[in-house]
């Protein structure tokens, strides 16, 4: 809590004090800020609800860093969602290098954070690789960098939080497991408390010195309380009784891996810490418990997220009994010998196949919600080799070279990846060998004989890399009479809902427009949010014509939309139909004449062709070629042959 000395008093923060509600997220940021090694906070909520606000009232509660240059208040470091690898953990001083020929290291973001808060908006939207490097951080306290022959470590505790909006985006399974902490935050529907959250705005608007007055005391007293908390934390006994109770609770819960017994062990001492107690008791662990294992129970990105107050009381009560037992004394060793220790987590996300959809209702009749899914393996209501709810999608990409926003699935200039060309361009890495072929050219006229090459700032080459971008994916179901015949619609739900976990772990963006009765419809604006996307598939209304012409329109204009709205986002239409489209005059040649649009703004599709039974017309055939994109049958989707099938389209 320390006061700048000199100059202007600047205008001082939200006081951390004065933030009504959100009590949970409070007590997640403190026990953090107590013992940093819990790995960081994830805050999921809606707009509005205060989530940076507090974050940034929390950087002003740590205590004073002690440094080279004295004494100083602890670091809030916000970390930009466009940042790139460079920029977070640090990269070779090129300035440096070529003034004084001595390798030299520029530290990061990531340095600048160190015993302070490093602040993540939007961390959803961050390139996964990055994430995965501040979690490592957060969780080690130390980033060790080996690039461009320059090996250096340094120290990194800090208390990282990350926020995001669940509407825009998830995160991955994974990524989230790698959160120590997680609180999912909302406006109070209480009259009496929204009242309060305004005046008490208004009043810091009004005079932010006068507010933040009526609270110092109070953030002094939480900043008092975290500090005391840390230096008795590493004198804090947890009991084998306890340990019993944060293992017991953890596999009665099912998580993957042993990160969420390590975090709990680690929340519910820092608790007992915060509480001033000597050891850690059970209210201890069922804090912890709350805050830690909620969002490691989303393994699958269509999940809930989240525990009730009734399955926690039930695991506690089964934990209790477990407490009580005494310990094995001679334990049998794990059997592949490793003694336990975690998994490393893999690259790609863990899938986990869907359960096949029930039989939808009988066709040209109008019907509300597609069917639940089924345990997968029964083989009720699955044609033969249709891919039904068990299809994999591996990749299905929109062809060229884009520009776009972070992802998994297509082929795009970024500034992570494999280094493809060297460019005059700064700011883009260094290309080595362009660097030194740049420099080759010039050493005659620098009067270089022998020894090291004379480099100089104009020689430096950026370096073009090649990653992979976030797409925008349209869904366009055929959801018409003829298509709910004979579990069709099943299979084709299934084969949808495959396609958007795909489209989750890729980090595309997706829409959804139904084809049925006199009009199609988007049911789902272009969203992040895949969770939304399942909801509106599963109650998506079938039966009647099929106005397949609107739909290819709609999802023209959509497309169009979104290029203004996020131009370097290149978008891929998905067409599910059996290609018989019925209402109105000449139905099919419409749909003919509205596909031969969406091929002349060069859009990317596919049409995955669901026409079944012994007379077939091969209508959606003709409309791949009309679209000038892939073509595929249903009951032969499969991984490879998606990938494909998109090359087609220029």
């Amino acid at each position: 809590m320390a006061v700048q000395q000199g100059g202007s008093v600047p205008e001082p923060g939200y006081p951390f004090s004065a933030i009504v509600g959100q009590d949970r997220l409070r007590l997640s940021l403190i026990l953090c800020a107590v013992h940093p090694g819990i790995g960081g906070v994830l805050v999921r909520g809606e707009k509005g609800t205060a989530k940076s606000t507090v974050v940034r009232a929390l950087a002003t509660l740590l205590p004073a860093v002690d440094d080279e240059d004295g004494s100083r208040p602890a670091k809030l470091v916000e970390l930009p969602v466009g940042a790139t690898e460079d920029r977070v953990v640090g990269s070779i001083d090129l300035e440096k290098v070529l003034r004084d020929g001595e390798r030299a290291f520029q530290p990061g973001l990531l340095a600048a954070a160190h015993r302070g808060v490093l602040y993540v908006d939007e961390v959803n939207l961050l390139h996964d690789h990055l994430v995965d490097v501040l979690l490592d951080a957060a969780a080690m306290g130390r980033v060790h960098v080996e690039r461009d022959g320059v090996s250096h470590s340094h120290p990194a505790q800090f208390v990282l939080v990350g926020t995001m909006n669940p509407e825009e985006g998830e995160l991955r399974p994974q990524l989230l497991d790698r959160f120590g902490l997680a609180v999912d935050v909302t406006a109070s529907r209480d009259v009496d408390v929204r009242m309060n959250v305004v005046r008490r705005r208004m009043n810091y608007e009004r005079d932010p010195h006068a507010f933040a007055a009526q609270f110092r005391d109070d953030d002094i007293a939480v900043a008092e309380q975290i500090l005391a908390a840390r230096k008795i934390l590493d004198d804090v006994e947890l009991s084998d009784k306890e340990l019993r109770r944060i293992a017991a609770l953890c596999a009665s819960f099912d998580v993957d891996g042993m990160r969420a017994d390590l975090v709990l062990a680690r929340t519910a001492s820092a608790h007992a810490a915060w509480r001033g107690a000597s050891e850690v008791a059970e209210e201890d662990v069922r804090v912890a418990a709350e805050l830690a294992l909620p969002h490691r129970r989303r393994r699958d990105p269509f999940d809930e997220p989240g525990i009730d107050d009734k399955q926690l009381d039930d695991a506690m009560r089964d934990a209790a009994e477990q407490a009580e037992q005494q310990p094995d004394p001679d334990p049998d060793p794990t059997p592949d010998g490793d003694g336990g220790a975690p998994v490393p987590d893999s690259a790609e996300g863990t899938e986990r196949s869907e359960s096949s959809p029930s039989s939808p209702s009988s066709p040209d009749t109008e019907t509300s919600g597609t069917p639940e899914p089924q345990p997968s393996g029964t083989g009720k209501n699955k044609q033969a080799g249709t891919p039904g709810a068990q299809f994999k999608a591996r990749l299905l990409e929109v062809p060229g070279v884009g520009e776009g926003a972070p992802g998994r699935r297509s082929r795009s200039r970024s500034s992570h990846g494999r280094s493809v060309r060297p460019t005059v361009e700064q700011g883009k890495g260094l290309h080595l060998i362009g660097t030194l072929f740049a420099a080759a050219e010039h050493q005659v006229v620098r009067g270089r004989t022998s020894g090291r090459l004379k480099l100089e700032p104009a020689d430096l080459r950026g370096a073009i890399k090649e990653g992979r971008e976030g797409n925008l994916i349209v869904f366009v179901v055929d959801a018409s009479g003829s298509m709910a015949a004979r579990d069709r619609l099943s299979a084709v739900t299934g084969a949808v809902l495959s396609l958007l976990r795909d489209a989750y772990q890729r980090r595309d963006k997706v829409a959804v427009i139904t084809v049925r009765g006199k009009e199609a419809e988007t049911v789902l604006p272009p969203t992040s949010s895949v969770d939304v996307a399942v909801t509106r598939l599963r109650n998506m209304k079938t039966g009647g014509r099929s106005p397949l012409a609107q739909g290819f329109l709609k999802a023209r204009d959509l497309v169009l939309r979104e290029r203004v709205r996020d131009p370097l986002r290149r978008a891929l239409v998905v067409a599910l139909t059996d290609g018989r489209a019925t209402g109105g005059t000449d139905p099919v040649g419409r749909a003919r004449i509205a596909a031969g649009r969406i091929a002349s703004d060069k859009i990317a599709s596919v049409v995955v062709d669901c026409e079944s039974g012994m007379v077939r017309l091969g209508l959606a055939a003709d409309f791949a070629a009309r679209l000038g994109g892939g073509y595929v049958a249903l009951e032969d989707l499969s991984a490879e042959q998606v990938t494909a099938v998109v090359r087609a389209a220029a």
